[in-house]
């Protein structure tokens, strides 16, 4: 049998029910994929956190399981302290890295300033150094900022790197929730749910990349998103009334009459470069968290792909085995895909989806704010606009193709 491969995990902050909690725990003690328990295929080796929070697991972890807490990112990577003399060598075949969670400043965009770039800048600077590179795992959106995030991704094609970024949702959702290859899409809607401070940033994003899990699998490549707007509160409905399709969409999965019933209601706007027109609502309170609806060219009635009663086979976790593993058990979807990416050197899916959802999630927090003009163009003076900009994204025309899903 070959030895693990190593693994160092970046983290941001190791605590109870956070990303790492939820990712790196099942790489320590197991998970539970596709109705068995997986033993580790790797081997987390050391660990960097940035922030050490009240309830942190990371200390007590690194005693029981005998990986390396570091002081750096370099260190990490090298398992050389920061001091040591002499040339230093990639001592890792693998990154986690994880930079969710933590008490991190936020902008005047209401943007979670978390130190993503930082973290991969510091990643990358080593395998330059060292003159090798390997599989990085990045959990969620690369950047908050459009030029770091593609920074980001250019590295990883610059130097060669296999890159799994982005969501778990796609990776964890019921098999109802896929989209045949090639099947044409002419409008589509997305619905989620979360009704707590920063959701705009953190499940916004979710929504985003599953319902762009889906229509990416229309016929050709993906041609990249052209114009964005967000929209909250009463300017939601104006947005949806003047479009029929939206209507329709909405009606089809169950929320016809239901607007009354919702709080502080948002969407997100998305006008392709191939004409498809797209929105993801936020509708807390009705149910309808990750539903997907479509029209499809020639049928007359929407196609609507909704959340399933039932926990998809391949992530169901039966009750009994429940606190043998960490929350989430969709989760193990990722730690399956991640130890398949570090054995085949392969991208489970397009990191550029994620390059896309990251630069349009950046775009609209510009919509939703104008900057004061005494002030400049600066956007530290300014107000919130519940009636988002129009925004022109040229820069997000990002073309990929998308394996069947």
């Amino acid at each position: 049998m070959s030895p693990k491969k190593k693994v160092a995990a970046l983290i941001s902050e190791y605590r109870p029910r956070s990303h790492a909690d939820v990712i790196v725990g099942r790489l320590l003690q197991g998970y539970y994929l596709d109705g068995q328990h997986h033993e580790p295929g790797v081997e987390i080796v050391s660990m960097y956190t940035d922030q050490v929070a009240d309830m942190d697991m990371s200390r007590q972890l690194a005693a029981q399981h005998g990986f390396a807490l570091c002081a750096s990112i370099r260190q990490a990577l090298t398992l050389k302290a920061d001091q040591s003399r002499g040339p230093r060598n990639l001592a890792v075949d693998g990154v986690l890295l994880i930079c969710e969670h933590g008490a991190y400043p936020y902008n005047s965009l209401g943007q979670k300033l978390y130190p993503r770039h930082r973290f991969f800048k510091e990643m990358v600077d080593v395998f330059r150094d060292t003159g090798k590179h390997i599989p990085v795992f990045f959990d969620k959106h690369y950047s908050c900022d459009w030029h770091q995030a593609k920074w980001m991704y250019d590295q990883a094609r610059q130097l060669g790197f296999p890159l799994m970024a982005g969501s778990v949702i796609p990776l964890g959702r019921h098999p109802d929730l896929r989209w045949p290859k090639d099947r044409p899409i002419d409008k589509a809607i997305g619905i989620w749910e979360a009704d707590f401070a920063g959701n705009k940033d953190s499940y916004g994003f979710h929504a985003i990349e599953l319902l762009q899990s889906i229509v990416e699998q229309r016929p050709g490549a993906e041609t990249g998103i052209a114009a964005v707007q967000c929209l909250e509160g009463e300017a939601v409905w104006a947005w949806t009334d003047a479009r029929d399709w939206a209507r329709q969409l909405l009606a089809a999965a169950g929320l016809g009459e239901a607007r009354g019933q919702i709080k502080n209601p948002m969407v997100f706007s998305f006008i392709y470069n191939d004409g498809l027109e797209t929105a993801v609502y936020r509708l807390n309170g009705l149910g309808r968290d990750g539903y997907i609806a479509a029209l499809v060219p020639n049928q007359k009635e929407p196609v609507v792909l909704g959340n399933q009663a039932d926990t998809p086979s391949h992530v169901y976790l039966p009750q009994e085995l429940a606190d043998r593993y960490p929350i989430a058990n969709h989760f193990s979807a990722t730690a399956g895909l991640f130890e398949e990416m570090l054995d085949s050197g392969q991208e489970p899916h397009p990191a550029e989806r994620t390059l896309l959802t990251s630069g349009a999630l950046a775009a609209l927090f510009e919509s939703s704010y104008e900057a004061d003009p005494m002030y400049g163009e600066t956007y530290e003076h300014g107000r919130f606009l519940e009636e988002g900009k129009y925004l022109t994204t040229p820069y997000l025309a990002i073309h990929y193709d998308a394996p069947s899903n």
